[in-house]
Order: structure tokens, then C-alpha cells, then sequence
């Protein structure tokens, strides 16, 4: 069998061909569906085994990033997402995708709940547009599929809306009691720091979060922007594999589909 991707597409996102490609190279068989052809029928979800939200600017970021997408998914579509999550399947957003699942209320989906908005992304510290490189640290509790064997990565972001908000510290126990925390920006030496190492002065320096399965993930940073050495900025200056860090976190849902299904 060979897992099977949908890539979503249309309406201003634009990293979905990089998100397809990673996808295949991880060994699936990813397809780019346009969110209309979801809502009117034309493809079903249900046939797949991934959904991915990919990055780019959705609707322009109108309101804000990512929350035209996520109304028009939740207005439209959410009995089959939530049917899909059901069935065990996975689900991975990245930068706008994951702005858009924390709107609709797929993350972090406290006791199972995805429905409640509990958290946000919203303007970076900086107040400009971040495009940098940035090295993350993942939590060993974490249950996330997506992460599994990955302790360490180097991965670029690009955002203007990436700061991980909550709204009070009952949400921060919460996040921290059920392992949701998945990725955290630190420094070179794997320390939590303040600006540039934490892009955008998301609290607690996530960068990550899953809800409480690991099934259904989301980050800022762009994995699908490291799949070969020559994506890395100083490919002309260190010895690095081929193959870019990045994938790792695409074959991990790849493996766990050919096992679970």
C-alpha cells in the first residue's frame, strides 16, 4: 500500500507544491486538491490518509492569517475532518496551515475537543516579517507522530503572525500536562533564548503543538523547505547528507500510516 496525501491548494496558498514533493519523496502518493473541489464533492477526503494545510497567505490573510481558511473549512467541511480524525488519520499544518487549524479549533484540542479555539498566532514581536533560519528542540514526552527519533532541527521561517499566544495560565498547565508542546525555538546550543533564536516571542518559545493523540500537528517553521542539502544556507560551507532534515518529519506520518493501516 501506499499512503495516500491530500496537499490542500487554491485561494493563496503557495507552498503546496514543495509540501507535495516533500511528501513523495517520504515514499507517498500526494495529490493537490483545491479547497473548492473538497466543499463542492469533486474530491473526498475520505479516501486519503494525510491532510496537510500548508503554508503561504491564504485569502491574503484578510482579518487575520489563516481565519478565512479556517471558516471556510469549518462552514463547509468539518463533519468529514472531524469523521477523518476519528478514523485515526493524520493531519499536519505548517505556518499558515497551522495559523488556520488553531483558528477552527483543531489545536490543541484539549480532551478531544476540536471544535473550542483555545490559542492563537498572532503579529511578531518585531512588528516585520520574519525570514530566517531557526533551531528548534522537541519535547520527549511529546506523543507526536510527525516528530518521532527528531530530538534536534534546523528549519527557516516566514511569517508575520507567528507568536503563540494563550489567553491565561490555566491554558499553559493545560498545554504542558498533556504534552501538547511539541517544538520549542532555542539557540545554537539548544538553550531557550529571546530574539532572533525565538522569531516572532511566541511564549514559552513554542514553535509546535499536537493535540493530545499526535496525530493532528502544527508549526510554524517549514520543514517542506528542507529537503536537500543545497536548501541549507551554508550548504557551500558544511559537509551536510543529501537528503535535508525536513523529510524526517514527513516520513515519520508515512511509516506510521503503512503500520497502522
Amino acid at each position: 500500500m501506499t499512503p495516500k496525501v491530500l496537499v490542500l491548494t487554491g485561494y493563496g496558498i503557495n507552498c503546496d507544491i514543495e509540501t507535495q514533493h516533500a511528501f513523495r519523496v517520504a515514499g507517498a502518493d500526494a495529490d493537490r486538491v483545491h479547497l473548492k473541489d473538497l466543499i463542492d464533492g469533486t474530491k473526498k477526503l475520505s479516501e486519503y490518509h494525510i491532510l496537510a494545510f500548508p503554508g503561504g497567505f491564504s485569502f491574503g490573510d484578510d482579518i487575520a492569517s489563516g481565519k478565512v481558511l479556517a471558516n471556510m473549512i469549518k462552514y463547509n467541511l468539518y463533519d468529514q475532518v472531524l469523521e477523518f480524525i476519528d478514523a485515526g488519520k493524520l493531519i499536519i499544518g505548517i505556518c499558515n496551515g497551522f495559523q488556520a487549524m488553531v483558528k477552527m479549533g483543531l489545536l490543541p484540542a484539549f480532551k478531544g475537543d476540536f471544535k473550542k479555539q483555545e490559542v492563537t498566532l498572532t503579529f511578531n514581536d518585531s512588528g516585520r516579517f520574519e525570514d530566517r533560519w531557526v533551531h528548534l528542540k522537541s519535547n520527549p514526552d511529546s506523543k507526536c507522530v510527525f516528530t518521532k527519533g527528531v530530538k534536534n532541527i534546523y528549519l527557516p521561517v516566514r511569517h508575520g503572525e507567528g507568536k503563540f499566544v494563550i489567553k491565561d495560565d490555566e491554558i499553559l498547565t493545560q498545554l504542558k500536562k498533556g504534552n501538547h508542546i511539541v517544538f520549542q525555538y532555542v539557540d545554537m546550543e539548544g538553550k531557550f533564548a529571546g530574539y532572533p533564536h525565538n522569531p516572532n516571542g511566541s511564549i514559552e518559545n513554542i514553535a509546535g503543538i499536537s493535540d493530545e493523540t499526535g496525530r493532528v500537528f502544527g508549526m510554524m517553521p517549514h520543514p517542506e523547505a528542507f529537503q536537500h542539502r543545497t536548501n541549507h544556507p551554508a550548504w557551500t560551507r558544511e559537509k551536510l547528507p543529501e537528503e535535508g532534515a525536513g523529510i524526517a518529519i514527513f516520513r515519520n506520518s508515512i511509516n506510521y500510516v503503512l503500520e497502522d493501516f
